[in-house]
């Protein structure tokens, strides 16, 4: 790989492993006062500086408990230390696989106050996809939630030789040395500290900001997951730049939903704490709605699809009250998107829509404020695209959604909107101390402190994903804006060319589609083909709605996938939504799927993501009756 003097190839020693790794010369502007190097001094600051009784809080048996940040500071330094007892040294590497929970973040916090590297894993993945990560980062000890998890993962256990210890958070697995509990290793943690107080301030004072302080394996779309290796400064810079322009205070309330696992949930913490938030732990997925309300936040990070399902259930609720509720909905959200228009373009409203919209706020809009629990000041997205329609939606309900732009390999922001710029259809402007280009292939290629250093194990993936100069290729095909706001058009490994040599973007069509009711989930197909098609999954609630109003003897999936008026309902709410596009790009035919694509199907990476070639692979008997004719 040949560079000039912004990226430099370096061999270093982890743990006995020599890998190479990528110094990113491009700078950052000096630290404010008071603005931590690395994560042990950012934890160390939240507890100097934002002292409080409910830094973590959690609900068990139905009530709300919190963890103060004396007792989290306090467990913090008995897990680091408790790892030390273990013999687990700077630079080891240690797995976390559990849901959120306190445990989750204390447990992070530990190996980060003391040098170990660790090595967090979606409680979503396969026993060999476990295995694999396990064997791959060569990690010592495995933090698992409970007794369920470690039944689900004991098989392929014995099949990884660098591990030595294995940690329950909640339940004693078995009674020898191997198989300890959270609790256990506290305890080990006390007692090393009270023999050798000066070893945990030592070690935390030993951790350069260019230290790895994890490996994040990438949800491996197109081939085997890629250990990303994100340094102290690469994860600092990233919370504190891309925190620059939000107001955060100590007074914010966040309710943490998306999995610990994910670099975009994980920074969210970082800068939670940064900022001395005292964060609320969603119970599950399932529950986000009823701990909305509880915890009442005032910022909510989340996924697209999350404010696809509440803007979903929201519409058929109002269908199933009653027809004329239901054209009340459907009139509130049409005069909310023409008043978020307006806003959006700094255009004075017009006295009649402003009228419509006091009304469209009064029956409609303050409801699904109240969803949210009643004092959201915004919320933030990203990890896929968030469409202008949902987006003009909830803006027009004056709830503010941030979507912003980033990659695990990224730490991971990018790009964001802010409460003071923002653009409908955008990803946002770069953040402050990160640069974007656009390759002459339409690539968007970054470089800055947030830039990963390699993949652990692959120097050639490593020197792959770089350009010569030391730019980050990121895989995804974008523009800017004549005033520099970033828009993604699509993967630059997910275009697909027809027979005919047009190339397509199937995600940009896709999100057209999800425009409809009727729309749960969509994929493209057509690579090498005459023409595009699409494979559907009918959001089927709406569907039986549907149905009933229409004297249909409709009652299982399947009924509805093979019934000929379905199908062309869904035809025509396709060929509705994508009028605009060229002929070429045009969807000519569609299937219905009776099933979701799921994560624990193999179609869906754990961050939602479409793994295109096992759909392709999957239904392909599918996809070859499209073009039979």
């Amino acid at each position: 790989m040949t560079v000039k003097d912004e990226a430099v190839l370096e061999q270093i020693d982890l743990g006995g492993n020599s890998i190479s790794i990528l110094r990113n010369r491009h700078p950052r502007e000096p630290l404010s006062p008071g603005e931590p190097e690395t994560l042990a001094g950012l934890f160390l600051r939240a507890e100097s500086e934002f002292s409080r009784p409910d830094a973590l809080s959690y609900k068990k048996d139905g009530v709300w408990h919190s963890v103060s940040t004396e007792e989290m500071m306090l467990r913090i330094r008995r897990i680091a230390l408790g790892l030390a007892s273990l013999g687990i040294e700077k630079g080891d590497r240690v797995a976390i696989l559990s849901a959120n929970c306190p445990e989750w973040t204390m447990t992070d916090a530990g190996c980060q106050m003391s040098g170990v590297i660790d090595v967090p894993i979606y409680t979503t993945l396969t026993p060999p996809s476990v295995k694999y990560i396990l064997n791959d980062s060569g990690a010592r000890v495995f933090f698992l939630q409970d007794r369920d998890s470690y039944e689900r993962f004991a098989e392929v256990l014995n099949d990884c030789p660098a591990l030595e210890h294995v940690v329950c958070f909640h339940e004693t697995l078995a009674q020898d040395g191997k198989y300890i509990t959270l609790v256990d290793l506290e305890k080990l943690g006390t007692e090393t500290g009270e023999k050798d107080p000066e070893l945990l301030p030592s070690r935390s004072q030993a951790i350069s900001p260019d230290d790895i302080a994890t490996l994040i394996y990438t949800s491996g779309t197109t081939g085997e997951p890629k250990g990303v290796m994100l340094t102290h400064r690469n994860l600092i810079s990233n919370v504190i730049d891309a925190g620059a322009d939000f107001s955060f205070s100590n007074r914010d309330v966040p309710l943490s939903v998306l999995p610990l696992s994910h670099v975009f949930e994980r920074t969210g913490m970082y800068l939670y704490l940064f900022n001395g938030m005292g964060v609320y732990f969603a119970e599950s997925i399932e529950k986000v709605a009823d701990n909305l309300r509880e915890v009442r936040p005032t910022i909510f990070v989340g996924v697209p699809r999350i404010f696809e399902k509440v803007y979903a259930k929201a519409r058929l609720k109002a269908s199933q009250d009653g027809n004329l509720k239901g054209k009340i909905f459907n009139w509130a959200i049409e005069v909310g998107k023409d008043y978020a228009r307006c806003i959006e373009a700094n255009a004075a409203v017009p006295f009649g829509l402003s009228l419509k919209y006091k009304v469209a706020d009064a029956l409609v809009f303050s409801k699904l404020r109240e969803f949210f629990g009643g004092r959201l000041r915004f919320c933030i997205t990203g990890g896929a695209a968030l469409s202008e329609s949902i987006n003009y939606i909830f803006k027009g309900a004056n709830i503010l959604i941030m979507q912003g732009y980033g990659l695990t390999e990224t730490s991971p922001v990018i790009t964001t909107n802010t409460p003071r710029f923002s653009r409908v259809g955008s990803v946002g402007k770069p953040i402050r101390n990160m640069k974007a280009r656009i390759a002459a292939d339409g690539e968007i290629e970054a470089a800055g402190p947030g830039i990963m250093i390699g993949y652990y194990n692959k120097p050639e993936a490593t020197k792959d994903t770089f350009t010569a100069d030391g730019w980050f290729k990121t895989g995804d095909i974008g523009q800017f804006d004549a005033e520099g706001f970033l828009k993604i058009t699509d993967r630059k490994k997910e275009l697909f060319k027809t027979s005919g040599g047009k190339y397509i973007a199937p995600a940009l069509i896709e999100q057209m589609i999800k425009g409809s009711q009727y729309v749960n989930q969509v994929v493209l197909v057509g690579n090498e083909r005459k023409f595009a098609a699409a494979l559907i999954v009918p959001n089927f609630e709406p569907l039986e709605v549907y149905a009933k109003r229409n004297n249909m003897n409709l009652k299982t999936p399947a009924d509805f996938c093979k019934n000929p008026e379905i199908v062309k309902l869904l035809e025509g709410e396709v060929r509705e939504l994508t009028t605009d596009l060229a002929n070429y790009e045009k969807v000519k035919r569609i299937a219905l799927l009776e099933n979701e694509l799921t994560v624990d199907g193999g179609e869906l990476t754990p961050t939602l993501k479409v793994k295109r070639r096992v759909v392709d692979e999957k239904f392909r008997y599918i996809i070859e009756e499209f073009y039979e004719d």
